[in-house]
């Protein structure tokens, strides 16, 4: 399902129960580290995998990533997937949903289930339009009230995204103790 070329370190790419279903974060050729390193931290935070796609615009090996993760970085799983291509090939498309400014459903009406992958494309760019193409029923948006906002900073995408996912499963199935 993945391969890799640049290896974290054994210390940055944590375990994770395989017992359970979780969900998956997927960034789409993700471009400013910190932002990753965000996300890895709610990833972790959260149980859930971490998939990089594409290429990146920075290596996994970048301080402010590290820096952005803090120390949590061992409880994170990290999955890195060469091509976009391979990724979309490599999952159900029924899990898919794909978050953009161009979509039309909001993220709250959409039905989140474990094992769900909630998709985003870089900052600068976001999804390639051949996907959003390909997947058209699977767009979601996360509304934004001001018209002279562009876009949501990708980390905090995520974090809507996962916990409104979170949400509609029910907290305490995801809870420990």
């Amino acid at each position: 399902m993945s391969s890799t070329t640049e290896q974290m370190s054994d210390s940055a790419c944590g375990d994770v129960d395989t017992e359970r279903e979780t969900l998956n974060i997927v960034l789409v050729e993700p471009e400013i580290p910190p932002n990753t390193g965000n996300i890895a931290r709610l990833c972790a935070a959260i149980g859930a995998n971490l998939h990089l796609v594409g290429s990146l615009g920075f290596k996994l090996t970048d301080r402010y990533l590290k820096r952005a993760g803090l120390d949590y970085w061992e409880y994170v799983r990290v999955i890195r997937h060469e091509s976009v291509d391979e990724f979309f090939n490599s999952i159900p498309s029924d899990r898919l949903f794909l978050f953009s400014k161009k979509g039309s459903r909001s993220y709250s009406r959409a039905e989140y289930r474990a094992a769900d992958y909630l998709v985003f494309g870089s900052e600068t760019r976001g999804l390639p339009a051949r996907i959003l193409q390909k997947y058209p029923e699977r767009i979601v948006v996360i509304p934004i009230l001001n018209e002279k906002v562009r876009s949501l900073n990708l980390s905090s995408a995520a974090a809507v995204a996962a916990y409104e996912a979170l949400r509609q499963m029910g907290f305490d199935r995801w809870q420990q103790g």
